[in-house]
């Protein structure tokens, strides 16, 4: 039975495979799509993916339901969350303009299986999130005609009484997802182009909005006698907080699109920069004049800024509000449709998914097989499925993949930059660097060992370090560190970190709730899995990071992306346990696709080396007898005269 189990040497191997990092070209700016996109071109992107529908619902919804008028301060935290995750997204787009988004940066940093599984979620969170999209444009425009498209489809096509398919076919979202696949198609710069005109509506629209809110305000809306102007009280503002966060999704598509960006290394962080910083303005300033224009407890939550203006006298108002959210949905789903073929093409260019994706037309430079694919895709979604069940397992993909981008963050700014071997010289050995300092032919007189000791200590504190290595400062306490491999240490510091951060999310989410803990265990597991995670994040930093390159890098790391992947756990793990067995589910499918296909047909394990035969050499030894014995010795890197080379393991002369 012994035999039948694998080595440990096959297993390392096979761990190997799994977590091997991407091989990056020498020049990444080197690409089959067409970089014709502008600092301006991607800004539009960004604000396009992020101010969608939520801006005329989301807001009315949690002001009413969550937190009353004090949800200007739930997306005021919001946005600073999502800034820490933008920022890790911004350094990683300026450092590897290569198309993909969390995808690519997980591959380069992390290893591939983990990058397979952030791509896997990414596909469905971008199919289900667009076909959402377009249910929701089409039952908004449909309430505007009286609700006439869905009873003509109930009359003269049927109603299904299936589970998890919708009540009736939905031929207007299915056309409409069509039309932008077409447009999609053209290439970057129609894509563009066409956003461009989306998002000007849209932000002409929310202008309108909020000159004629403030123009309505009234400020007693705000005071007691209408509940004062945090009803809820911290508990809603941060409960309030988990649902604004989500409205902030979408600027991913930025470092999806970097590829296609004329200058990657400044365009993705400032457009980055400027779109998140627009949007959290935009849903700011929304929420206050909401707010000041009616009570909030009398909000109507599907409708909420077309319902104000209606009861304030300007029901021609709501025609415009009507017309900037059809125009925002229409960004949003050409996000979708730009980015989700770019990061199919990305993983099947590498390999780890079917080739046919990795086709780029050549005249309009763009993924056409992905985007017809996907498109009719998610069409079929947006046409048969009831997708409001299915809308809840978007979160859970994209704090994944934020969790990742930010954990690759710190992995890639602790690891040693990768530097040419230096050409050997005539003769087969390197040349020998030149030696700094005295002489070796000149002495060198100490007045007593303490001066000599004094100054060996000062010149190896001032001795250049790598990344990864611990920092000079911290050697005489952490002495035992030193023996580890650059960047070791850090690795295992990530991961346990990582682990810290999910006991201690799992503490404050259940706790009370579902572990029913008493208050003395309750107090010192969050003690010990917060100390945990100190203790990482101090043994990451007393480690060298890399030095400033003339790319965008993100401020204070590690704090930076581990304040992100605590915020991203915990809200990962609010979410309900169906959200988590689909998510189990859907990994299923995708380690099936990796193992069947991805593992085998990877660019880097084409790259791996193939064993091959060994030349090994023999000794003769001269026996007393007329037979000589064959005994073998191991190889040497270098040939030596004398002993002959031979492909036979055992032989007799």
């Amino acid at each position: 039975m012994a035999r039948w189990l694998p080595r440990s040497a096959d297993l390392t191997r096979f761990c190997q495979k799994l977590n091997r990092v991407k091989t990056l070209e020498d020049d990444m700016m080197e690409t089959s799509f067409n970089r014709c996109l502008s600092t301006i071109d991607l800004t539009l992107l960004g604000i396009g993916g992020m101010v969608g529908s939520g801006l005329y619902v989301l807001t009315g919804t949690v002001a009413k339901e969550i937190a009353g008028p004090a949800v200007i301060i739930s997306f005021i935290i919001a946005g600073f969350a999502s800034l820490l995750a933008a920022l890790c997204y911004a350094e990683f787009g300026a450092r590897v303009p290569k198309t993909g988004s969390a995808y690519m940066f997980t591959y380069v940093s992390v290893g591939e299986i983990w990058a397979f599984l952030i791509g896997w979620n990414v596909l469905l969170e971008y199919m289900i999130g667009g076909a959402a999209v377009a249910r929701a444009w089409s039952g908004y425009l449909d309430s505007i005609f009286n609700h006439k498209i869905k009873n003509f489809t109930e009359t003269h096509v049927g109603t299904w009484q299936v589970p998890f398919l919708a009540r009736y076919p939905d031929f207007l979202a299915a056309a409409v997802l069509l039309v932008a696949t077409a447009f999609i198609s053209f290439g970057a710069k129609v894509s563009s182009w066409l956003n461009h005109v989306f998002s000007a509506i849209s932000m002409g629209v929310i202008l309108f909005i909020l000159i004629m809110g403030f123009v309505l305000a009234q400020p007693k809306n705000w005071g007691a006698q209408e509940g004062g102007f945090a009803p809820y009280g911290l508990s809603g503002i941060m409960a309030g907080t988990a649902t604004c966060f989500y409205a902030f999704v979408g600027f991913d598509v930025i470092a999806a699109s970097s590829e296609e960006a004329r200058n990657p290394q400044r365009a993705v962080p400032r457009a980055i920069a400027f779109s998140l910083g627009l949007a959290t303005g935009a849903y700011i300033l929304v929420s206050v004049v909401l707010t000041l224009m009616v009570p909030w407890h009398t909000l109507d939550p599907d409708s909420a800024l077309a319902d104000a203006f209606y009861r304030r006298g300007y029901a021609w108002a709501g025609f415009l509000v009507a017309a900037g959210s059809i125009c925002a949905m229409n960004t949003v789903l050409l996000s979708n449709l730009f980015s989700l073929p770019r990061i199919v093409y990305a993983m099947a260019e590498d390999g780890l998914f079917f080739r046919i994706f990795s086709q780029v037309h050549p005249r309009t430079q763009v993924p056409v097989v992905g985007i017809v694919v996907f498109g009719l895709l998610m069409a079929l979604l947006a046409l048969v499925f009831d997708l409001e069940a299915l809308v809840q397992f978007l979160s859970i993909g994209t704090l994944l993949a934020y969790t990742f981008v930010a954990a690759s963050i710190i992995v890639l700014r602790f690891q040693q930059q990768k530097v040419d071997a230096p050409v050997p010289v005539a003769g087969g050995r390197p040349s020998p660097e030149p030696c700094e300092g005295p002489s070796a032919g000149e002495l060198k007189e100490y007045e007593s060992f303490s001066d000599k000791f004094q100054l060996v200590e000062r010149d190896k504190s001032k001795e250049h370090r790598e990344p990864g290595q611990l920092k000079a400062a911290f050697e005489p306490y952490l002495e035992f560190l030193s023996d580890f491999h650059p960047g070791e240490v850090v690795t295992v510091a990530v991961v346990t970190l990582m682990v810290s951060a999910i006991c201690l999310c799992s503490i404050l989410v259940f706790g009370n709730t579902h572990l029913h803990l008493p208050t003395w265990s309750y107090s010192l597991l969050l003690i010990l899995f917060s100390l945990g995670f100190l203790l990482s994040l101090l043994l990451i930093w007393a480690h060298e990071q890399q030095r400033s390159t003339q790319t965008f890098q993100i401020p204070l790391v590690p704090l930076s992306p581990a304040l992100s992947i605590v915020l991203n756990i915990y809200l990962m793990l609010k979410l309900s346990y169906m959200t988590w067995l689909r998510f189990a589910i859907w990994l299923l499918l995708g380690l099936l696709v990796y193992f069947g296909y991805g593992i085998w047909h990877s660019k880097e394990n084409l790259r791996e080396p193939r064993p091959q035969r060994v030349s090994a050499r023999y000794v003769v030894f001269p026996s007393s007898s007329l037979e000589e014995r064959v005994q073998a010795v191991q190889p040497s890197s270098l040939p030596t005269a004398g002993l002959p080379d031979t492909n036979t393991e055992d032989c007799k002369r």
